[in-house]
């Protein structure tokens, strides 16, 4: 037994370089950066234990690793892998042109055809559009959609 906590004692830097990895492996099934922290700091760690650092040593490093890591390395990955964007996939669709597919009362609704989808829509002047006409897609409001003539 004693020989068994001679070897661990001694290569210390193997059991942080395996929780390295278990971070990582771990990290691939969450994407929220949060548990790449903590195997930064464990194969920081696993560098200094091999270089001979003590073992309160190796915890007070993987400890003040771990954290600047959640302060400085994970906002950034966070802002790099999810960039803000001023449209949603639906808004882009603002500006394109469409087919009306059912007349557009006059201050009703009909139906505007764009890539396959077919939209709820309004007129912008809330005048009668019918249908087979082209519209510009001016606004969203949810699932309908604010149109005028095209030019």
């Amino acid at each position: 037994m004693t020989d068994i906590l001679t070897y661990i004692a001694e290569n210390a830097w193997q059991a942080w370089t395996l929780l390295a990895v278990a971070c990582l492996i771990l990290e691939v099934t969450s994407g929220d950066f949060f548990i790449l922290c903590f195997s930064i700091g464990a194969a920081a760690t696993a560098i200094a234990s091999a270089c001979g650092l003590s073992f309160y040593g190796c915890l007070g490093l993987f400890a003040v690793v771990s954290v600047l890591s959640l302060f400085f390395i994970r906002p950034a990955l966070l802002k790099k892998m999810h960039k803000k964007t001023k449209l949603s996939n639906a808004d882009a669709i603002i500006g394109r042109t469409g087919k009306v597919s059912e007349t557009i009362e006059a201050n009703g609704y009909g139906r505007v055809a764009l890539d396959g989808d077919d939209w709820k829509a309004k007129a912008e002047d809330g005048k009668l559009i019918v249908m087979g006409e082209s519209v510009e897609i001016v606004s969203r409001d949810s699932v309908i959609i604010t149109v005028r003539k095209a030019p």
